[in-house]
């Protein structure tokens, strides 16, 4: 017996607009999208839910880089993006002419680590840089102040020795929502998860829907579980043993 072929769409370009997916949302809540304000709160959970997925871990598509900030002599501090979340890696580079390149390492220190150093005003090569996070958001509403801009200071300050750039890739924060008719700022294979993941906020502000809760929250958690595994990096890592004794 011959098993019947059908072709194929020979398509990869599914993907949801903001207004199908909180269509999908509601569906799983067993409710229909009726009105406007239905429409806008499930826009400003769908935000706060990316707002979310930031303190989750690391988001490979919000990696964003690379970004050099050329040093100048004497100063310590200097502003990042306000939509960064945080920095990764971290750099000093050096060049001469357009050929030779040197990229020197800097250590990552803390607050607490910064604020014992004896001597601050000490200029040379930047050997250690404090992130200070801050809140960074720009505030749409003008009559709301923005909050400060993240920034980094390095130590020992920039001398005049030579140029001294700082390079860093950092972790950007996920786009809003939107108005409706755009697409979302994450990979087509995490729809599964966002459309779980506004079901399950939805469904703490739906009365009708809340006996769903328990049933919602357990696929969001399992849909992110699976996008977030997968979602990583794949290189081989490899541990070289340490000769020699600690002193």
């Amino acid at each position: 017996m011959t098993t019947p072929t059908y072709p194929t769409s020979g398509t990869t370009n599914f993907n949801l607009d903001t207004s199908t997916l909180v269509e999908e949302a509601f569906e799983r809540c067993g409710q229909e999208l009726r009105s406007g304000y239905d429409f806008r709160t499930a826009r400003r959970s769908l935000s706060l839910m990316f707002l979310e997925w930031a303190n989750r871990g690391i988001n490979m598509w919000t990696i964003d880089g690379p970004y050099s900030v050329t040093l100048v002599q004497g100063t310590a501090t200097y502003n990042l993006p306000n939509d960064t979340v945080d920095l990764l890696d971290m750099i000093i580079r050096t060049s001469s002419g357009s050929v030779i390149q040197q990229d020197l390492n800097i250590t990552r220190i803390s607050e607490s680590t910064y604020i014992t150093i004896p001597n601050k005003l000490v200029q040379g090569r930047p050997i250690q840089v404090w992130i200070n996070r801050q809140g960074g958001n720009n505030n749409s509403n003008v009559s709301l102040p923005s909050g400060p801009s993240p920034q980094f200071t390095v130590w020992p300050i920039p001398d005049g020795s030579t140029t001294w750039t700082f390079v860093y890739y950092r972790i950007r924060q996920i786009q809003d929502a939107g108005t409706g008719i755009q697409g979302q700022d994450i990979p087509a294979r995490f729809l599964p998860a966002a459309c779980a993941g506004l079901a399950y906020y939805l469904s703490l502000k739906i009365p009708q829907a809340q006996i769903r809760i328990p049933m919602l929250k357990q696929a969001y958690e399992e849909e992110w579980l699976r996008a977030a595994s997968e979602d990583r990096e794949k290189a081989s890592t490899r541990l070289v043993p340490r000769i020699g004794f600690i002193s």
